[in-house]
């Protein structure tokens, strides 16, 4: 499951490349459009900021913008500037592996190799998935909406 502040960092990104080119946002403007709680926003965003996704400017016409273009942000790269692994144990995890303590044979356990496909299916998906994609996903979704209003 997704934590909250990986949601709110997906959704203020996705606010960003939509506006991607248009110059820097303001924090309480991103808050009040995506309904993201200003305080909890300012860290995540400064997260984003340190791990190389993010831009920042202060002053006047400042706040915060994609550094990357809107196809060059992986979702996988997200997840793990918010919340680290992706693997949902430990011992299945590419860049934050830990032997689990109660297991005597990692090599046949039958938790281990479920949880490890479920990993590379998600992290297939989550390394192909960029903010672009998003962005054409919803517009899609928008499209065939509208047209099902219509019938």
């Amino acid at each position: 499951m997704l934590s909250k502040k990986t949601k709110y960092a997906i959704k203020a990104l996705v606010h960003l490349a939509k506006n991607y080119g248009k110059g820097p946002i303001l924090i309480s403007r991103l808050s009040e459009e995506e309904k993201i709680p200003k305080k909890f926003l300012e860290a995540i965003l400064l997260d984003l900021r340190k791990q190389g996704i993010l831009g920042s400017k202060i002053g006047v016409g400042g706040g915060y913008y994609l550094i990357k273009k809107p196809g060059e942000v992986v979702l996988s790269q997200v997840l793990r500037s918010i919340d680290g692994p992706i693997a949902l144990i430990p011992c299945v995890s590419m860049n934050f592996y830990e032997r689990c303590d109660d297991c005597p044979d990692e090599t046949i356990c039958g938790i281990r190799d479920v949880v490890m496909q479920v990993r590379d299916a998600s992290l297939k998906i989550l390394s192909e998935t960029t903010l672009g994609d998003i962005l054409k996903r919803e517009t899609l979704l928008k499209a065939k909406k509208k047209k099902a209003v219509k019938k």
